[in-house]
């Protein structure tokens, strides 16, 4: 009896041995990878994955792919130039990335809660209605993602998600609105107060313009607000000669209500 329970207290500890080396990440992912980047950590560090078991649908649940993975090493030049675009395209004007921006949309810190890379790609590369398309390169693409799990991986999630309001579409709101009737056929815009606004693809899409995180494009220096805005409505060519929109002439109400749709 005493033989039998000191072997079966050697095979757990066996057991117990090979369980601690696979959640390293060790034994189990190197099966069938080759390893790499081994001075950054385990497997796990970088792609998650279960590495516990040799069944690949298990192993590869929540599998973070390597082109999506530079987001998990400091001073990752991919992530670099993720943050650069997210700063030059204004992506802060409807989401909140790194504890910064507006709630017009999804808040992109909490990203690794709910979505998986994948899912991200796909949604900037096909942007849903109101959300501008940029049109961006799948390389592109991959550094936003990688920029974005870098900034969730590192910001501490707050204790409630603040719901975003949903909006349907009035048919009536519409035919009042300024920004359908003089702006929407060339312009979109998300807005706090009356959800999505426009349809056209044309123009730059307006969503939070007076913010501090829309792209600085008035004379390609300069925020916008009220002032500026009523200057460019005026005549575009005085501020940028190459400016392709025609003036938009707006009584001193519709200017107003416009002011209000767009605040």
């Amino acid at each position: 009896m005493g033989i039998c329970f000191q072997f079966l207290t050697i095979l757990a500890g066996i057991f117990f041995l090979q369980s601690v080396i696979a959640l390293a990440g060790g034994s189990g992912c190197l099966k069938c990878h080759e390893p790499h980047y081994e001075d950054k950590g385990t497997c796990v560090n970088c792609h998650k994955g279960n590495p516990r078991t040799d069944r690949v649908s298990i192993a590869h649940h929540n599998l973070i792919l390597a082109r999506y993975a530079d987001f998990t090493m400091e001073r990752s030049p991919v992530v670099k130039r993720g943050r650069k675009l997210i700063e030059t395209f204004g992506c802060r004007r409807c989401h909140v990335t790194g504890a910064k921006g507006n709630r017009l949309a999804a808040n992109l810190d909490r990203v690794l809660v709910v979505a998986r890379p994948q899912k991200l790609f796909n949604a900037i590369k096909t942007p849903v209605l109101f959300m501008p398309n940029f049109c961006f390169k799948e390389t592109h693409i991959i550094e936003l993602v990688n920029a974005i799990l870098a900034q969730a991986a590192r910001t501490e999630p707050e204790a409630g998600e603040i719901p975003l309001v949903i909006h349907f579409e009035d048919e009536k709101q519409d035919e009042e609105s300024v920004f359908v009737k003089r702006c929407g056929s060339c312009h979109t815009a998300l807005t706090a107060r009356f959800g999505g606004l426009g349809k056209g693809n044309i123009g730059p899409n307006l969503s939070s313009l007076f913010s501090e995180y829309y792209p600085k494009t008035y004379g390609n220096k300069d925020q916008w607000s009220s002032e500026p805005l009523k200057k460019w409505l005026k005549n575009p060519r005085e501020v940028r000669k190459s400016a392709q929109m025609a003036p938009v002439k707006l009584t001193p109400d519709e200017f107003s209500r416009l002011l209000e749709a767009l605040l």
